[in-house]
């Protein structure tokens, strides 16, 4: 039975990693347009070794994006400074929407794959009450 507690735990792992990556997209689409604002990002890692979250997934802490922010030409813009200049975010609105689509799809496989387990388990518990 350790497999299969093994597996749902790398799924759920998995699940929250995701979770957590499509919480930073949401924050960056929703402040697209927040000047000075810099894009936020996680990356995973998979825990390998003899311990017992052998191959679940772990987030990194959040990394802002070292870039800098583009100029904005606006001199009504109350930010703007005396060449009517103001920094806007660092977020790429295009890439966001990819990130969003590949974590939707990633949550949802580790979704099938935490369900598949499932019912792989209670199958087996069915043969062994027989």
């Amino acid at each position: 039975m350790s497999d299969f507690s093994n597996a749902l735990s790398v799924s759920t792992s998995g699940l929250k990693a995701q979770a957590q990556r499509l919480r930073h997209v949401s924050e960056n689409i929703a402040n697209v347009d927040t000047p000075g604002y810099r894009r936020k990002t996680v990356s995973f890692a998979a825990t390998f070794g003899g311990s017992q979250r052998n191959g679940e997934v772990e987030v990194s802490r959040v990394n802002l994006d070292r870039r800098e922010p583009q100029k904005i030409y606006d001199p009504s813009h109350p930010l703007a400074d005396e060449t009517g200049h103001y920094q806007g975010s660092t977020v790429d609105l295009m890439i966001e929407i990819a990130d969003a689509r590949e974590a939707q799809r990633s949550y949802e496989a580790n979704l099938k794959m935490f369900d598949q387990v499932r019912q792989m388990s209670a199958g087996l518990m069915d043969l062994l009450r027989r």
